[in-house]
């Protein structure tokens, strides 16, 4: 018995000391050494997953799927190029599916091995670019919940609606700017072909409303819906909502990530961004995605940073701007919260915001400034930005400072260059903002030289970051091959102008060459016409170039939306101003006469 009681206790320790160490041991992910280097103990190694699936099982599976069947069938009559690869750490087929030319691969699917289900179908620019397959949230995070999305969009019709007019133009203007929603519906299930085209009406619509405003020289009359203190607190609820909606339920997309990285360059290693940028080339420092892809490298700094090789095709504005948020958050060399960039989409907000504020009071009173700013408030697309934690609210803050300053030819050429050097489309506005207020006219030529030169100065603010490079003479071919020879030769599923490669859609690079250079003609054009601007029209005329511009872009996004924005919600928004007897009489002011820059009667 007393044998017996001895084993049974040894037995119970024997059992703990197991229960102990086996998970220990299964945890164990490397050999074990003693300390004179012998083996002592190896990593429990499961055997591999054997396939219940066979190749041609696999692809039969894939391709009897109808959204993988209807693609394929497009390719009808061309070779096909299979394959089905068994993944056996995750028991998962990756089926492909080639065809010659340059569509290239045209499928791409998941198959399990254990249900047989297919678990993932990508077909067409799903199979290259994985933000065209509707991941949820991958742009903004919360902003996409349709509770959230649909709270932004009442706040914006109601604030602003005609409610006595329910068919007014107004408030068709606002369903428009609003419209954009429903390709972003579309574009958040994966649905490119459909999203795409939807953009086209409300911008072409907007387009046509900013050119009848510059025709008709004043805007339309209206009676105000509500008191001004009531747009001005809920335009503070807003802002709070939408600080905390940044810095709690959104995300930082690659651009943003770019940018961050832009200002550590120039900050701490004393270098420009481009071709200095963190590639997937040195050795691996992290873990590999869900794909198989090692995004953190050893960079030639010596640094482990997760990889963003093309980061650098953005104008030097959109580095410089984050230089704040760098020093005052820094960098973990990682593309992980990213607070530096959280800072500056906050603060490029707030500043438009404010700018919009500053530019109705100037120009309108207080109600055109309390209207302004919460347009931009609630505006839904405004958020999506901010969520998204893009470098797009540089452009257009930047250009609604400038046009606060419109009186001044070189504060406006300085904001126009920092707007432009952001983002590239402002080299549209060259022409018609140095030609403020008349262009034609003999005394304009000191507020041309006045205008160049503040153009020339934000330049070089902007470009200084070549001084950091051995020879900045090579620097600025290095920006130019980056940047516009890049963009200019980009190809994208993210636009009608591009779709030719897939079966089933017209090639129509002729008709984006015509709009093209009927684009640059107006540029240019705008510059003699109107003879005489009023802030209104070139408020107008800048809207409309920005649109023209996104029409014929070959990569077109949502977060392009309030590059525009501010000004055709300065534009369309802006009651009529009352006409001076010199322009009822339809006689030219004095040419001694001090310009009005009103838009409406300031009070």
């Amino acid at each position: 018995m007393e044998l017996r009681t001895a084993l049974t206790r040894l037995a119970f320790v024997a059992a703990a000391v197991v229960a102990l160490v086996a998970p220990a041991a299964g945890a164990q992910s490397g050999p074990i050494y003693d300390a004179d280097g012998n083996l002592i103990g190896t990593p429990f190694v499961p055997p591999p997953r054997e396939a219940r699936l066979t190749e041609e099982k696999a692809l039969d599976l894939a391709l009897r799927d109808p959204k993988l069947r209807d693609w394929v069938e497009r390719y009808e009559g061309r070779k096909l190029t299979k394959d089905a690869t068994f993944e056996e750490d995750d028991g998962v087929w990756t089926v492909k599916v080639w065809v010659p030319g340059e569509a290239g691969q045209i499928v791409e699917a998941k198959v399990d091995d254990a249900s047989t289900r297919v678990t993932e179908a990508w077909t067409g620019p799903q199979v290259a670019w994985k933000m065209a397959r509707g991941y949820d949230g991958a742009f903004g995070r919360k902003i996409n919940d349709p509770f959230v999305w649909l709270g932004f969009c009442a706040f914006f019709l109601v604030g602003l609606a005609d409610l006595r007019r329910p068919l007014s133009v107004r408030n068709a203007d606002l369903l428009a700017l609003l419209s954009f929603g429903l390709s972003l519906l579309f574009f958040n299930k994966g649905q490119v072909f459909t999203a795409m085209p939807l953009v086209y009406p409300p911008l072409v619509y907007l387009l046509g409303r900013l050119v009848w405003v510059t025709l008709r020289g004043r805007g339309r009359p209206t009676r105000p819906v509500w008191p001004v203190w009531l747009l001005l607190a809920a335009t503070v609820f807003l802002t709070g909502f939408r600080i905390g909606l940044n810095t709690e339920a959104s995300n930082v997309i690659d651009v943003g990530y770019a940018s961050v990285i832009g200002a550590q360059r120039i900050t701490s290693q004393g270098e420009m961004p481009y071709s200095h940028m963190p590639t997937d080339e040195g050795k691996e420092c992290g873990a590999a995605d869900g794909d198989g892809y090692v995004r953190e490298r050893i960079q030639t700094n010596g640094r482990c940073e997760s990889a963003n090789g093309r980061g650098d095709t953005y104008g030097p504005v959109a580095y410089l701007g984050y230089v704040p948020g760098y020093l005052a958050f820094g960098w973990t060399g990682k593309w992980d919260e990213l607070p530096a960039a959280h800072f500056t989409s906050i603060l490029f907000d707030l500043l438009a915001l404010a700018g919009l504020a500053l530019v109705g009071r100037r120009f309108g009173g207080s109600r055109l400034a309390v209207t302004l700013a919460f347009a931009w408030a609630a505006y839904p697309f405004t958020q999506y930005v901010s969520s998204s934690n893009s470098n797009d609210s540089i452009m257009p803050a930047l250009l609604i400072w400038g046009f606060w300053l419109v009186s001044s030819p070189p504060g406006r050429g300085a904001f126009l260059a920092l707007a432009t050097w952001a983002k590239f489309a402002g080299l549209l506005l060259v022409p018609l903002w140095a030609s403020y207020p008349r262009g034609l006219e003999r005394p304009a030529v000191p507020r041309l030289v006045l205008f160049a030169s503040g153009f020339l100065l934000g330049t070089a603010l902007a470009f200084w970051i070549f001084l950091l490079e051995p020879d900045p003479l090579a620097a600025a071919g290095v920006f130019w091959d980056r940047t516009f020879g890049w963009q200019l030769s980009r190809s994208s599923p993210f636009s009608i102008w591009d779709w030719d490669e897939y079966p089933g859609y017209p090639d129509l690079a002729v008709l984006q060459g015509a709009l093209k250079v009927l684009l640059l003609v107006s540029a240019l054009a705008l510059y003699f016409v109107p003879r005489r601007k009023s802030p209104l029209q070139l408020a107008a005329l800048t809207g409309a170039l920005l649109i023209g511009f996104e029409l014929v872009l070959t990569h077109w996004f949502y977060l392009y939306i309030p590059w525009f924005f501010p000004f055709v919600a300065i534009a369309l928004l802006a009651p009529a101003a009352r006409r001076r007897r010199a322009e009822e009489r339809e006689e030219e002011p004095p040419a001694g006469e001090r310009e009005i820059p009103e838009l409406v009667p300031a009070g």
